[in-house]
């Protein structure tokens, strides 16, 4: 049995306009896909770290929330850059219907990312 931060939820951070396109075809897919074959995402307690590691200081980000059981696609735990901590990748597209809630998901003045407030 996965650690209860892994079971059910998953996240993903993203663009708000590439959220709006994936609303018009049904399905999301970030850039990722094409590249490495699959998209980044994070458990809540890597939400933080995940996004002041690779979007310090961007605006117009927002924060899916993603149903696992709602997604088709395989979904892996693992850590491909050799580190201890695992990250949830999916090889493939999102469903809309996998995603739970869309937050805006804003820097504080210093451009450093928390939980957002729902």
């Amino acid at each position: 049995m996965l650690p209860w931060t892994m079971q059910n939820v998953i996240y993903h951070i993203c663009d708000r306009k590439d959220w709006d396109a994936a609303l018009a075809v049904g399905e999301y897919r970030a850039d990722s896909l094409s590249s490495e074959g699959f998209i980044h995402c994070s458990t809540r307690d890597q939400v933080a770290d995940t996004a002041n590691k690779h979007f310090k200081g961007k605006s117009g980000l927002i924060l899916l929330s993603l149903d696992r059981s709602a997604i088709t696609a395989k979904v892996v735990f693992e850590n491909l850059q050799g580190g201890s901590r695992l990250f949830p990748h999916i090889y493939g597209p999102i469903p809309i219907k996998a995603v739970r809630s869309v937050l805006p998901f804003v820097a504080d003045q210093n451009g450093l990312f928390a939980w957002p407030q729902e």
